[in-house]
């Protein structure tokens, strides 16, 4: 019988399999694709390849502004589809060689749970004390809403050699806008809709706007309070009917969402005894139990967030819990962060989110155009806005508009878990001339005295 068995190879089912075998579990993981999940092979790590290309791209564009003469021949998407593929394939091999380092049985195969201590792989019973589900996510199917030809998933974008012409964005969440992103500055012609009021809806409302504005100067165009009436063949691309306050037509060569759903379908959760939500997703409690003692879940099969590096965390509060422990995992560290230009970076409460919950917010903002190092980079687009609880001082949620954002975030996270104050950012020393900066001095402005702002 094995202490634990992890259904599920991505970076949450990965990292779950590891824990409980540090822990001195007889563990198996069952995957039926490949190792890495969606991450490493269709998601964080593919689409990073391609944000990197167009990063590039755009620096060689500009390099004129710092004295450097380039010119362009274009983009071969070859290679760069090659080069995701190459990197993607080098973590499959140091995934897999982990595995076998920490003795952990790897079984490939589709499993299904017959019961709470039995799954069931190719017809063979595996007998467990506890299960792991980490089955991830997959992209909606929406293709047949938009008639043959039309859809494309984010699956297939990313192994695309030839960039389309034009391209109809649906949704404006975190995946839909990177796509958006990455596709205008390569070339292609981006029209972004969302029938919500503005894009990055979950996320704070200036980091919604700020990013909306540098979306809108590189070119995309972003419709607001818009849906699809209809999708229809128009010659060699298709005429999108766009629904709204003001009706309108687009024409397209390609439609992208990035939708996705919990991968929970078939794998005999119910008759465990497993109870799931409206969209399939795994209802856990905080120590990421389901209703069926002796099963947890945990990344995308749980719904949320559906982020990787969630998925790692959850994984090793997972498996520390099915071996005996009492991990209690805490979803308000969980980073959250975009690679579009500039980056988005975020943690905690957005101010709204703060106000609901009844706190006395106040808030201070550090733009990147007075930091010194963003001037001197040309990269002056963005801000550091923190929100903090007037009475105490606690830092409720940190968002970060610039460059570099994805890699400060790890500071606020770092704080919040320590408890520290705004004031106690305020009174750090950061390097000059650093982005790093802008953390302190946006602290210094949540106290009332930014040294470098105009006084309020």
């Amino acid at each position: 019988m094995y202490d634990v068995v992890v259904i599920g190879g991505g970076p949450g089912g990965y990292a779950a399999a590891i824990r409980a075998s540090q822990l001195g579990g007889n563990v198996a993981l069952v995957e039926a694709g490949q190792v890495g999940g969606t991450c490493v092979n269709r998601g964080c790590i593919p689409s990073k390849v391609w944000l990197r290309a167009a990063h590039l791209y755009r620096q060689v564009r500009t390099a004129s502004r710092f004295g450097i003469q380039a010119s362009l021949e274009g983009v071969d998407l070859a290679a760069v589809v090659a080069r995701k593929e190459g990197v993607a394939g080098e973590i499959r091999m140091g995934m897999e060689a982990l595995l076998k380092n920490n003795r952990i049985e790897h079984i490939r195969g589709r499993a299904s749970l017959k019961s709470s201590q039995q799954v069931e792989v190719e017809g063979k019973v595996l007998e467990a004390k506890a299960v792991i589900v980490a089955t991830g996510s997959v992209p909606e199917d929406f293709g047949a809403e938009l008639g043959d030809g039309a859809a494309l998933s984010t699956d297939e974008a990313l192994d695309l050699t030839q960039l389309p012409p034009s391209l109809l964005v649906v949704g404006a969440g975190p995946i839909e806008v990177e796509f958006a992103a990455s596709f205008q500055t390569l070339g292609c012609r981006v029209t972004l809709v969302t029938e919500g009021r503005r894009i990055l809806p979950d996320e704070d409302g200036e980091t919604g706007q700020r990013l909306a504005q540098a979306l809108r100067e590189q070119g995309v165009e972003i419709l607001t309070g818009t849906g699809i009436a209809s999708v229809e063949p128009a010659g060699s691309e298709f005429e999108a009917s766009l629904s709204g306050a003001e009706t309108r037509t687009v024409k397209v060569a390609r439609v992208l969402s990035g939708s996705r759903r919990p991968c929970t379908r078939d794998l005999g959760l119910e008759q465990a005894g497993v109870a799931l939500g409206e969209k399939g997703e795994v209802l856990v409690n905080d120590r990421l139990e389901s209703s069926a003692k002796g099963i947890y879940a945990i990344g995308d099969a749980t719904g949320g967030w559906m982020l990787s590096h969630a998925a790692s965390a959850m994984g090793i509060t997972a498996a520390e819990n099915a071996m005996g422990g009492d991990s209690v995992f805490r979803p308000g560290l969980v980073p959250r962060g975009l690679w579009t230009s500039p980056q988005v970076g975020a943690v905690g409460l957005s101010e709204e989110e703060a106000e609901e919950k009844g706190y006395e917010v106040e808030t201070g903002t550090f733009p990147y155009a007075v930091n010194g190092l963003a001037m001197a980079y040309g990269e002056v687009a963005g801000a550091v806005k923190i929100v903090k609880d007037q009475q105490y001082g606690e830092i409720l949620g940190v968002h970060i508009v610039g460059a570099g954002a994805t890699e400060l975030i790890g500071e606020a996270v770092l704080a919040m878990e320590l408890e520290c104050t705004a004031e106690d950012l305020a009174r750090t020393i950061r390097m000059h001339p650093t982005f790093s900066e802008t953390m302190m001095d946006a602290g210094r402005d949540t106290e009332g005295w930014a040294l470098y702002l105009p006084r309020r």
